[in-house]
């Protein structure tokens, strides 16, 4: 018995919570630790939605993720191939990679805090709020870090600057992929909950000072866990 068949011997069903993460929390220690080897092809998503016990589209969220990370690579029409043992040192999402993401997300998110805090309306501000409420209560990651963008976009439209509006609209891909791997390799919900919580709540204290700390509090400690994936150190 080949070792990827070893490995699927027995089933491993597991909760919808957080199901994304435990699939692929359990595929990429099986990649690092060797026991499905480099080169090796997959199996199919229905195969593995059938060994965990989870619908096809949480299998296609793990593997995602696991593409993000660099370990795996989907070719059209072949399958889902390993491809590293390791996380790549330079993350890509789309066109940005993990490097130009987090040396520009600081020049635009945290002044847009800052306008934010002296020019949002009632409506933006029961908007921010409402927002925290929803990613405190929502238990599904993949909905949950749609919800993160849109309390960063939110912001940035709060601040009254069509520019750091746009460039976090066009950046929504990269910007949720990020927060996506972010949580599945270093769980952190329940800590970015509270972050996005201060950073609201400085905002509708009309403090620019106070909003622009509490975003650069929340974006600095994103940037280390990125840093500490990619086996990077910090530079600034």
């Amino acid at each position: 018995m080949n070792e990827v068949a070893d490995w699927l011997t027995a089933a491993n069903p597991i909760s919808r919570k957080n199901a994304a993460e435990v699939v692929f929390d359990d595929i990429r220690t099986a990649i690092m630790s060797g026991r499905v080897s480099v080169g090796t092809r997959l199996p199919s998503e229905s195969h593995l939605a059938s060994r965990y016990g989870v619908s096809r589209p949480i299998v296609r969220e793990a593997l995602r993720s696991l593409q993000t990370l660099g370990l795996t690579q989907t070719r059209t029409g072949s399958g889902t191939f390993v491809v590293m043992s390791q996380p790549g040192k330079e993350l890509t999402y789309g066109n940005y990679s993990a490097r130009d993401l987090m040396e520009a997300r600081p020049f635009v998110e945290i002044p847009a805090a800052g306008w934010a805090a002296e020019r949002r309306n009632e409506a933006q501000m029961k908007n921010l709020l409402s927002l925290c409420d929803q990613m405190d209560r929502q238990e599904d990651p993949l909905k949950w870090v749609l919800l993160d963008w849109e309390f960063h976009r939110a912001i940035a439209e709060a601040s009254g600057n069509a520019v750091f509006c746009k460039i976090v609209s066009d950046v929504r891909e990269a910007l949720t992929e990020q927060s996506e791997l972010v949580n599945f390799m270093a769980p952190r919900r329940t800590a970015s909950n509270i972050e996005h919580r201060r950073i609201a709540e400085a905002i509708r204290s009309g403090s620019a000072e106070a909003a622009r700390a509490a975003m650069e509090s929340h974006l600095g400690l994103v940037s280390q866990v990125v840093a500490e994936i990619t086996g990077e150190t910090r530079q600034h």
